[in-house]
């Protein structure tokens, strides 16, 4: 009979209680999207470089060889990790080293000037998260001149091609270090006097060692 009471009570109780609690709603969580930082952007470069143009068979009979010291200046934008568009322009420091069938010669081609500019597809491959190799296709120009050689000079344009590695250093910075042919043909040179016409074979390119900040 105590037992059949105290049921009654606690379940009295329980029923007069009832208004006073709020039922409980299950939590339902919100997914939390993670934003993919973009590896996109502009990016500049500044680089040292060194530049050879070198002619076979220079008036007629010799092989002649210039090196440029130069700065290269570069301006980018890269869609992604494997693609970017790039365009450079390199600008001779100084008159030139020459050589005349790998002889130095001295002083003989004082007032020569270089330069050089280039617009390029940039394929890249992202060997890790912090290095890269890469490929340059496009389109270059390279202006050699020198006022005592005529012939030793060339204003060409054409296809422009070359390969590199580059290593970010911070998020935003990266060394990098390639080379780039500019030119390789044949040009026709008139004789002088008796002489017949002959031809020249003229080819151009540059090793670059520079840094990039990528926006």
């Amino acid at each position: 009979m105590k037992k059949i009471l105290l049921l009654s009570v606690v379940a009295s109780t329980m029923i007069m209680a009832g208004g006073d609690i709020a039922p409980v709603e299950p939590m339902v969580e919100t997914p939390v999207v993670m934003e993919t930082p973009s590896t996109g952007g502009l990016y500049l470069g500044l680089a040292y470089s060194l530049v050879g143009h070198d002619v076979d068979n220079f008036n007629d009979t010799h092989n002649l060889g210039m090196d440029f010291d130069a700065l290269m200046f570069q301006a980018g934008y890269k869609v992604n990790d494997y693609f970017a568009l790039e365009g450079r322009y390199w600008v001779g420091l100084g008159d030139g080293d020459a050589s005349i069938n790998n002889w130095t010669i001295h002083n003989a081609f004082d007032d020569s000037e270089m330069d050089a500019w280039g617009i390029y597809l940039k394929p890249m491959y992202p060997v890790t998260s912090a290095f890269d190799i890469y490929a340059l296709l496009g389109y270059a120009n390279i202006t050699v001149d020198n006022p005592n050689f005529p012939n030793a000079g060339i204003d060409e344009d054409g296809f422009s091609w070359g390969v590199g590695a580059a290593y970010s250093v911070t998020e935003n910075i990266a060394v990098f270090v390639d080379y780039i042919g500019f030119y390789d043909d044949t040009i026709r040179q008139a004789g002088k006097g008796l002489a017949d016409d002959f031809n020249q074979d003229h080819s151009a390119d540059t090793f670059n060692f520079g840094v990039t900040y990528q926006f």
